[in-house]
């Protein structure tokens, strides 16, 4: 009688000679401006969002950002409710400055609470308008904004509000073959539209 208590290696399989692939998750294909906007959201049902508590420091916060590279963070609360959101703009920005001054404290004491956007103050696109636009429409909205990011929403399983997904300027911008060398987000949008325009 063998002992099934103890655990056996996993089998080894071989790696197709014709390659592997990456997940389309992660190798996002190429779009133009008519393109179904859906194609450059990130959907979090497949893509796990980078959070971070109202708690934490913003040094806490940078590191996460790096950690995971992206440029926004949601600040969720314990129920895992979005509280707010986060920018590599709020952290490095003239926030944190202004934020110190006001409380009379330094930056490295300010905390994620201090700077980041409310949820009530949070702007957000819904996925039933999402559905039908174009990514044109979506590089429109967020030069018209002045953000590199815009947050969809709609409805879970129970029929609660959830967040279904999030636009970025930068992946937009990749997925239509603009390399971005900058964070200056008018740059951004000024390449992005040399490309919509085909020059």
């Amino acid at each position: 009688m063998t002992d099934t208590s103890i655990p056996k290696p996993l089998p080894k399989t071989t790696i197709s000679a014709q390659g592997c692939h990456l997940l389309d998750a992660f190798n996002p294909q190429t779009v133009n401006v008519d393109s179904p906007a859906i194609q450059v959201m990130t959907d979090l049902s497949r893509v796990p969002v980078a959070t971070i508590t109202a708690s934490a420091t913003l040094d806490d916060a940078n590191r996460a950002m790096m950690a995971r590279g992206v440029r926004l963070l949601l600040v969720v609360n314990e129920t895992l409710q979005v509280a707010g959101l986060m920018t590599s703009v709020d952290i490095l920005g003239e926030k944190p400055v202004l934020a110190a001054q006001r409380r009379e404290v330094k930056r490295h004491e300010l905390r994620v609470a201090d700077v980041m956007v409310p949820v009530d103050k949070m702007d957000a696109l819904s996925m039933d308008d999402v559905k039908k636009a174009r990514v044109g429409h979506v590089v429109a909205t967020l030069k018209a904004d002045g953000r590199a990011h815009a947050i969809v929403v709609g409805q879970d399983t129970k029929g609660r509000q959830a967040l279904l997904g999030i636009f970025s300027a930068s992946q937009i911008a990749r997925q239509l073959g603009v390399q971005i060398h900058t964070h200056e987000m008018a740059r951004t949008f000024a390449e992005i539209e040399a490309v919509i325009a085909g020059v």
